[in-house]
């Protein structure tokens, strides 16, 4: 079962020392993972100051600086994994050294038929010259898409689909894939070397994290043009965040 791990922990909680000790414990954590066979893809993504938020109501675009949602503890990266169960899950977000400040959500990924191949971890030659990472997260509202008509629904994932063929052409698509309800969602905590563990997502919002995209562009407004076609952002918004560059993970930051 493929899970996406959120990791929400406040930005100013790290010192530059902290920063780097956690940064060298997940990648050790990653390595470990990857030999097992359960690692897909993970990353930090850059400061919340840098997002940008883009919604469409009746024909007009909104764009607002900043993240989704003002909360304390703010997303600071993602990990996405491949294990048994969720308890394996579970036992994998205790470990991660934001766990200790924030919050781990693990929420299972769900499948959608026909989107290109992945390219989780691309090298070098996959990204063409000037384009850097982005991860677009869309924020549905779970209630109106689970009371529209099917064919609604259905014709709704057959855009999103549609858009990543349009990036996958230009060599700008790397991965998607919604997310499973928020009714499937668990968080994690570690607290004076305790673990808890609730049922739930992070946040409680009306508008939820229902899906991601990992995309190339050349900056901010490309990546924004790119999510203007999303379909779920005329009831949802949807989050822009640069993502950092993995091989840059174990340097100071």
């Amino acid at each position: 079962m493929k899970y996406m791990l959120l990791i929400y922990s406040p930005e100013s909680a790290w010192s530059p020392e902290e920063w780097n000790q956690c940064v060298g414990t997940s990648l050790e954590i990653c390595q470990e993972l990857a030999a097992k066979g359960q690692f897909l893809a993970a990353a930090p993504l850059h400061p919340v100051a840098t997002a940008v938020t883009l919604r469409t109501r009746n024909g007009q675009r909104l764009v607002t600086a900043g993240p989704f949602a003002e909360t304390t503890e703010q997303l600071g990266g993602y990990y996405l994994i491949d294990v048994e169960n969720l308890d394996e899950a579970i036992a994998i977000a205790g470990r991660l050294p934001p766990a200790k400040k924030g919050t781990v959500e693990i929420r299972p990924l769900a499948r959608l038929d026909g989107l290109p191949p992945e390219k989780l971890t691309p090298t070098e030659d996959d990204i063409p010259a000037g384009l850097r990472k982005f991860m677009l997260l869309a924020y549905d509202d779970e209630n109106h898409w689970a009371t529209v008509d099917p064919t609604v629904l259905q014709a709704a994932f057959a855009q999103a689909v549609a858009l990543t063929h349009q990036l996958d052409a230009r060599r700008q698509y790397l991965s998607a894939s919604p997310l499973h309800p928020t009714s499937t969602a668990t968080s994690v905590r570690v607290r004076n070397g305790k673990r808890s563990i609730m049922d739930g997502p992070f946040a409680e919002t009306r508008e939820v994290m229902g899906g991601y995209y990992l995309i190339l562009a050349r900056d901010h407004d490309e990546a924004l043009q790119f999510a203007l076609e999303h379909p779920g952002i005329g009831v949802g918004a949807m989050e822009i965040r640069e993502v950092f560059d993995i091989a840059q993970m174990g340097k100071p930051a």
